[in-house]
């Protein structure tokens, strides 16, 4: 038995192509930059492809107004860029853009940033990308995007466990293909109502939109979800048919499911990552490949502690042994490929969260080769349990042809004769009873046994199982981590400089009683733009501590800018806000006010440096 929760992990994670996001390359208008005159039109160039919505654009002038435009378009007909016509009328100020696209690998990604027009605005619009996502519609669409994900994978793997181990009895595997066929059709028909609050990042209730919804199956991501609905109504009477004829291993049927299972792999491979990109044939059939022999993994796996419980046959554990070894070998040259791909480099693996996130889950997998070595030996010593019987027929069978025929000759033809009288004493040819066995002799080959090492087996799967779980969560993070190579094609489209480190500031307060509080406040990047904050509270004994309110403002004196308001949002532990517009570079003041009480509050400034 080789390693199931290896292909969990190389499925959800080592397919590292469907946690891609778009990354913004570059801005036209750039970031911050003062114009002569007003811009004709604002176009962002991406990392790969994306999706246009039609908020993908919002406008916003000096005063906070949202400008009119027209419907948002492409640059050159490059489907990695996103342009929005502007007015001819913009008058002199700072404008701020906040941008929302459909990322290739079906992810919304969003963010803004500002140009000003003769000059910066003494005051201008705090940035306002729009959601960033709702927490209950990501979770929604993330555990049924996941257990899509493993339906398949049930679906897939018990049907081609059925053709390719050829287990006596399929009766009870009956079960488990009709619930992966079940859970995959609802899985489907969720992400398929959840696609449009998810993009624009609003509550679940906005699934219930008409508009939306029909929107959405116009959409890439939607005409494959409707595919893959489509295809499991012949997937279904394929099941049916099968079980009612008992032609489940003839190869009419076996090559109408490989048809079928690869027809649903592509329904994955062509809305992920490996859709765009470089080399995007080659890791479209990598995806497909690695998808497929994931499901026969673990979808085998669940057959087989199946027909353990039900059915128990060494000489089907022993198939899907030689079964799993082919499909490991396939997921060890498509993993590489794809973590490559994903990586781009050596120094990714150390030097980004990917990379060590990845290096986590090669950790993890070191683990589970030690479950699957013991669960290997198991399955060996079922298959030969079985053999020393067969074995022995086979020698007396060869026996019986080696003896000479004159001796067969002389046996007489009549009846045989009859006993001698017994003396009390056994005959030289007479043969002894048995002796009872030895306590504590091996009894290989006997049903108990046989029960012992199926049951020894199925502990040792268990193990991987649980493996598995925990592979599963430091999966679920790396799809939400931008890939190394991503990454770096990011830092080296950044401004000369690079991209600067986040600002970390600890803000201490007084909470009276000699105790003292700190706020610690995170500007990323820390500089002129866009910026991302987020700010933590912290009580005398250095635990998280909540306050009922967290204001922050930034001034700019030299410049009379300001204050500009962070509004910030309690997310349970920590505060945050989406997206903060410092126009200029300078020296800025920072007012952290933390309410203590209902009545009390307290005001603390802090001096902090912005570079351009």
């Amino acid at each position: 038995m080789l390693l199931g929760p290896l292909l969990v992990l190389l499925l959800l994670g080592g397919a590292s192509s469907a946690s891609a996001h778009a990354t913004l390359e570059s801005t036209d208008p750039g970031d911050g930059s003062v114009l002569g005159r007003a811009p004709d039109r604002v176009t962002l160039t991406f990392s790969e492809s994306v999706g246009l919505r039609d908020d993908s654009f919002r406008i916003l002038d000096p005063g906070g107004h949202r400008v009119r435009t027209a419907d948002a378009g492409r640059a050159d007909g490059r489907s990695d860029t996103a342009r929005v016509d502007l007015p001819a009328d913009l008058g002199e100020g700072t404008y701020t853009v906040a941008w929302r696209v459909v990322s290739a690998d079906s992810h919304p990604a969003s963010g803004a940033f500002t140009f000003s027009v003769g000059k910066p605005s003494a005051t201008s619009a705090p940035v306002d990308a729009g959601p960033s996502e709702d927490p209950l519609t990501a979770t929604l669409h993330k555990t049924a995007r996941y257990l899509a994900y493993l339906a398949a994978a049930l679906l897939i793997g018990v049907a081609a466990f059925v053709a390719l181990c050829r287990p006596p009895d399929t009766t009870g595997l009956r079960r488990p293909l009709a619930a992966g066929w079940w859970t995959l059709l609802g899985t489907t028909l969720a992400l398929l109502v959840l696609r449009a609050p998810y993009e624009a990042g609003t509550g679940p209730a906005d699934a219930l939109d008409a508009d939306a919804l029909a929107g959405t199956l116009t959409s890439r991501p939607g005409v494959l979800l409707l595919a893959r609905l489509a295809l499991l109504a012949p997937v279904a009477l394929l099941l049916i048919r099968t079980a009612r004829d008992g032609r489940h291993r003839s190869p009419w049927a076996t090559a109408t499911g490989a048809v079928l299972a690869v027809a649903l792999a592509l329904t994955w491979s062509a809305g992920e990552h490996a859709s765009a990109g470089l080399q995007v044939p080659l890791a479209m059939t990598s995806f497909v490949l690695h998808l497929l022999a994931t499901a026969v993994w673990l979808g085998g796996l669940v057959a087989l502690l199946t027909t353990l419980r039900t059915a128990p046959d060494a000489a089907t554990a022993a198939r899907f042994s030689r079964v799993a070894l082919a499909s490991v070998t396939v997921l060890a040259v498509t993993g590489v490929y794809q973590s490559w791909r994903g990586l781009g480099s050596w120094q990714a693996l150390t030097g980004t969260t990917y990379g060590r996130l990845l290096l986590a889950k090669v950790a993890l997998v070191a683990l589970t080769l030690a479950a699957a070595a013991v669960s290997r030996r198991w399955t060996t010593a079922l298959a030969t349990s079985a053999t020393p019987v067969r074995q022995g027929d086979r020698e007396r069978e060869r026996d019986r042809d080696r003896i000479p025929e004159p001796i067969l000759e002389r046996v007489p033809a009549g009846p045989p004769p009859a006993p001698e009288p017994s003396t009390g004493e056994p005959s030289a040819q007479e043969p002894s009873a048995p002796e009872p066995p030895t306590p504590g002799a091996p009894s290989t080959g006997t049903p108990s046994a046989a029960d012992a090492l199926r049951r020894g087996l199925r502990r040792s799967v268990l193990a991987e199982a649980v493996v598995a779980a925990v592979v599963l969560m430091v999966t679920t993070v790396l799809t939400s981590t931008v890939p190394g190579r991503a990454a770096d094609e990011a830092a080296r489209s950044a401004p000369a400089g690079g991209v600067l480190p986040a600002s970390v500031t600890d803000v201490p307060f007084d909470l009276g009683d000699s105790a003292r509080g700190t706020v610690q406040i995170t500007l990323d990047p820390g500089r002129t733009g866009d910026n991302a904050v987020q700010a933590v509270v912290f009580g005398p004994d250095g635990a998280l501590a909540a306050v009922p309110e967290l204001r922050l403002s930034f001034t700019l004196p030299d410049k009379d800018i300001g204050p500009i308001e962070a509004r910030l949002v309690d997310r349970g532990g920590y505060w945050s806000a989406n997206t903060l517009t410092l126009p200029l570079p300078g020296t800025w003041t920072m007012r952290t006010t933390v309410r203590v009480s209902e009545i009390d509050q307290v005001t603390e400034s802090r001096r902090i440096r912005i570079e351009s």
